[in-house]
């Protein structure tokens, strides 16, 4: 499997004209190909069949799932919040644990009395519900299946996403709780039981948001993404267990920022590159399901305002690069654990953008632009050299724990501050535009920041969230 993947794949840059030609060859297809339903007829018929899926139904009108964080240390305070979030037009909720590489210092209990009381008297039946990865990310899943046991609800007709990414964690937190060889060998079987209840979850992931948040480049997020999808095949593929069944598990977790144009691309070729990786392996293509959140890198703790704005962006580019399910952070986070106005104004982002901008009306929003199809190919061909870069390396697990990523992601860190110190990067409020503006505080809820675990019996050099504005007074 693994040669097949390196040598077969190809992502060769798209030039003007190969560009037009495929326009061209689109337009013929199209004026050759026999009548098709109109737009309206087609969104009834994808409505009509979202009615089977309970946790589905509110999809259909926004075109993605509105989620939002449960992130607060106080579990019932984190109830209360994420009832406000159901009744005010979000459609899924991300719970996120303490010690998890994208909690940022907070997190809810990870014990399965505080996930039962954070989702108290939530309508489990029609919402989606994600865990982040986190250290407990096995055991979270026999937690949920019991609540909903007890809650007598059927898992099969949920929208569920389970966080298991042990890459994500060792970067995020910089051990793991066993060694590589042990917990390659041990997971096709942990997670036999899962597989046997026949629940259409999204079990394991590939995160890309530690990589990204701790400064890498766009390629190097897609390329590691694309490194922990293939291992967790190949974990599979080594317990001798069919591929076809693990992929429809296998989902996708990433950041965009308020580069707009690059965001979209960078979710259009994940899609691209996970075609290309089961093409290689000889397994039929099954749907890519990416789950965005905005970026925390990109927030300023100054002028806070600004975050807003941002995240709107991040989210537009998000909806527009046709993410599934969507996480805007609250743009106080750099100063503590955002309170009520700041969690409303990060859904509300989303919501406006669902309903007001009919940006979901757009099937494919970026559909022929040549600027972006050239973009997105040429990010696939540099995500698919860092792959092979990490595969050359043993793996994403072994280039770890040998500090190789680290390293590059370290140095490309580097740069982007150098062209902030340059002047060639600019952060409004902080380099840009600054006079009158502090870094002052943000009205936040009170608890106490977390630093990740660093127990472990394997160890790297950990990976934490940076944001690029305090890189500067560095």
């Amino acid at each position: 499997m693994e040669a097949a993947i390196i040598n077969t794949g190809s992502f060769p840059p798209i030039g003007r004209s190969q560009w037009l030609e495929s326009v061209r060859g689109v337009t013929r297809a199209h004026a050759e190909a026999p009548a098709v339903p109109s737009y309206s007829d087609l969104q009834f018929e994808s409505l009509r069949q979202d009615r089977s899926r309970p946790g589905l139904m509110s999809r259909a009108a926004a075109g993605w799932t509105v989620v939002q964080r449960v992130d607060d240390s106080d579990a019932k305070r984190a109830n209360a919040q994420a009832q406000e979030d159901i009744a005010n037009g979000a459609t899924g909720l991300a719970i996120v644990f303490e010690d998890a590489p994208n909690a940022f210092g907070f997190g809810l209990p990870a014990k399965p009395e505080a996930l039962a009381a954070a989702l108290h008297n939530i309508p489990l039946n029609r919402i989606y519900l994600r865990i982040d990865v986190h250290p407990s990310s096995r055991a979270s899943v026999d937690w949920i299946v019991e609540l909903m046991r007890r809650k007598k609800v059927d898992p099969a007709r949920l929208g569920l996403s389970f966080g298991i990414d042990p890459a994500a964690i060792f970067a995020g937190n910089g051990s793991l709780r066993m060694s590589i060889e042990a917990l390659q060998a041990s997971m096709p079987q942990s997670l036999a039981h899962f597989f046997g209840m026949g629940i259409p979850a999204v079990l394991l992931e590939a995160d890309g948001r530690v990589f990204h948040n701790a400064g890498a480049t766009e390629a190097q997020e897609l390329g590691a993404m694309l490194a922990s999808a293939v291992s967790h095949l190949r974990m599979f593929q080594e317990a001798r267990q069919p591929l076809v069944y693990a992929t429809p598990h296998i989902g996708f977790a990433l950041s965009v920022d308020q580069d707009q144009f690059l965001s979209v691309a960078k979710v259009r070729a994940l899609r691209k590159l996970w075609s290309k990786a089961q093409e290689a392996c000889g397994i039929p293509p099954s749907p890519t399901k990416v789950h965005v959140e905005t970026s925390y890198r990109m927030m300023s703790a100054r002028a806070v305002e600004t975050n807003i704005l941002r995240s709107t962006l991040a989210a537009f580019a998000a909806a527009a690069g046709g993410a599934d399910t969507i996480s805007v952070l609250p743009h106080t986070l750099p100063h503590g654990l955002p309170e009520s106005t700041a969690r409303r104004l990060a859904r509300n982002a989303q919501l406006i953008l669902a309903n007001e901008t009919n940006l979901s009306l757009l099937g494919d929003p970026q559909t022929g632009s040549e600027d972006l199809d050239i973009l997105t190919a040429s990010l696939c061909e540099a995500a698919w050299e860092e792959f092979r870069q990490i595969e050359s390396e043993g793996g994403l697990l072994a280039s770890l724990a040998a500090g190789r990523l680290q390293k590059r992601v370290v140095e490309a860190r580097e740069r982007r501050t150098q062209r902030l110190r340059d002047d060639r990067l600019k952060i409004v409020g902080t380099t840009l535009h600054a006079q009158g503006t502090d870094e002052g505080s943000a009205p936040t809820l009170s608890t106490e920041r977390r630093n990740p675990p660093s127990d472990g019996i394997v160890f790297c050099e950990s990976l934490p969230p940076v944001r690029l504005d305090a890189l500067l007074s560095d």
